[in-house]
């Protein structure tokens, strides 16, 4: 039986990559896809590049459902989705989430498992094939692509870590079962880290922007903002803080020349490609791709979606918690609730009121949400939802198909991150070795959006954070490291529900099928 690799059309950009599924009237044999320099290319590095979003349950590192971002984000108290009567239930897997009682079979646990792996063998696979081949490039090229490939997959390991906890490190393709052994928390994280710092002279520093070859890729902006990420979480991922090495990552991102935009809301228009703050994005182009951004699309209210041209599934929305953060509702509401969420009327294009399904002017209730509302009045309509992108007029497949890219790495963040670092060393005045302070990283941020200055403490940028970086996909990681994920549920009402399992809420199962094929692994404490 012949081998069939990917072929990408020469003169596509990168990004638009062909599905590594095996269908050989879409791809070319093995033996002629490895011919020129630009061949190899295309089929070692750009088409890694088709899996950093997704088209189907479970891919992407965002934009479509039940993988690594609604682990990330209905795994902590940023958002929720309701059973809404006969809607989302989904055989308790949304309580789960919410409850943090999710058990080892769980499948969102179990599809970002199978996700990050993948893709992480394809990079192993993809290291291989440029290293056979590499007589087609010149050393510069073979360096250069090998280390796209390296930060690629350190990235990915980043996310394994975070999510799972021991881990497995593979690096080949070419290893039986029986060799596969996990690795500790701690061991993976300096594999990551290591994997990043080594290859950074390697690549480019060059903005993962449209006006440029790198558009969507991992350049040395992308990799040194991972690595100031695996820094801010070292003590959670190692045992030891790192906040110096945070640092001094987020001062050589600025040095790049990243800065916030002008207005919070540039960062999430439809054409937000050239946004000065975003650094890494999922590019999204209806015309080219086939990624698809999800999360607005079930979040609107049917009618709501409908009056912008396309479908909603009346799903997710904010919990009270987020509410009460963004002062929502009072003098001093935070004017990113507006920029982040819909809530009370809503209306069309035109301005005119949207009409729910009895013909009554539609109306979200933010503080109606709740675990179960099959009953109430609110079914319907509980809960602030989904607004952070600009809708797409011209959106295909359902709404999900748009042309903004889906941000992944930011400025903002980086200056967070920066004041953190500062703060947990030596409080609000701490300064970096260019004289800014904690309380000036702080306060920059806030300065964006209008909002006068507030005392700089670990609870305050915790809400910041969120104020900040709502529907992102940070929350989970943020409440650990402040650790105040465990504690999320004191006094709630669903408290009874929830599982205080030794380990279990701050680590992921390792998915049954993944332990039944390998007994080397060893499943997290609590499950």
């Amino acid at each position: 039986m012949r081998k069939y690799v990917v072929f990408l059309l020469v003169g596509l950009v990168v990004m638009q990559a062909c599905s590594l599924q095996e269908d050989p009237r879409d791809q070319i044999p093995v033996e002629e896809a490895y011919t020129s320099a630009t061949s190899l290319f295309q089929n070692t590095v750009a088409t890694l590049y088709a899996y950093i979003g997704g088209s189907e349950e479970g891919e992407g590192l965002q934009g479509t459902c039940r993988g690594v971002y609604d682990l990330q984000t209905f795994g902590s108290d940023e958002a929720i989705l309701p059973t809404r009567g006969g809607d989302w239930y989904d055989g308790g897997l949304w309580e789960q989430m919410y409850c943090h009682s999710w058990k080892a079979g769980h499948s969102l646990a179990g599809n970002a498992w199978l996700y990050l792996y993948k893709v992480i063998t394809l990079c192993n696979r993809s290291l291989e094939q440029l290293a056979e081949h590499r007589y087609l490039l010149t050393d510069e090229d073979f360096w250069s692509y090998c280390a796209e490939v390296r930060a690629l997959r350190a990235i990915y390991y980043w996310y394994l870590i975070d999510l799972f906890g021991n881990v497995p490190i593979v690096t080949s393709t070419r290893v039986s079962m029986q060799e596969v052994k996990q690795s500790s928390r701690e061991e993976v994280f300096r594999f990551a880290v290591n994997e990043l710092e080594g290859v950074m002279d390697y690549l480019p520093y060059e903005y993962s922007q449209k006006q440029n070859r790198y558009y969507g890729r991992v350049t040395a902006p992308v990799a040194t903002f991972a690595l100031a990420k695996l820094m801010l979480n070292a003590e959670v991922y190692s045992g030891q803080p790192q906040w110096e090495r945070t640092i001094y990552y987020c001062n050589i991102l600025e040095g790049m020349g990243y800065k916030l935009e002008p207005y919070y809301t540039s960062n999430f228009v439809i054409r937000n490609e050239n946004s000065c703050e975003n650094i890494w994005t999922i590019p999204m182009d209806r015309d080219l791709y086939t990624t698809l951004q999800q999360n607005m699309h079930r979040s609107y209210h049917y009618r709501h979606a409908s009056a912008y041209g396309f479908t909603g599934e009346n799903g997710s929305c904010a919990t009270r918690r987020v509410l009460e953060i963004f002062g929502y509702g009072t003098e001093d509401e935070d004017p990113r609730f507006f920029f982040n969420y819909w809530a009370d009327e809503v209306f069309d294009y035109n301005g005119d009121y949207i009409l729910d399904r009895k013909g009554n002017p539609l109306v979200y209730h933010p503080w109606e949400v709740k675990l179960d509302l099959s009953g109430s009045p609110y079914v319907e309509t509980a809960g602030a939802r989904m607004k952070k992108y600009e809708i797409d007029r011209n959106a295909m497949k359902d709404g999900t198909l748009m042309d903004n890219d889906i941000v992944l790495f930011r400025f903002a963040d980086v200056l967070l991150m920066r004041a953190e670092a500062k703060f947990r060393l030596g409080g609000a005045s701490y300064a970096d070795e260019f004289g800014i302070t904690a309380q000036q990283d702080f306060n920059a941020v806030r300065d964006r959006v209008g909002m006068p200055h507030r005392i700089i403490t670990l609870q305050n940028l915790l809400d910041e954070r969120l104020m900040e970086l709502c529907w992102e996909g940070w929350r989970r990681q943020d409440l650990i490291r402040f650790e105040q994920y465990e504690s999320l549920f004191e006094g709630d009402e669903f408290s009874d529900k929830v599982d205080e399992s030794d380990g279990h809420t701050r680590l992921f199962p390792i998915p049954g099928d993944a332990m039944a094929m390998n007994h080397n692994l060893v499943q997290n404490p609590g499950y």
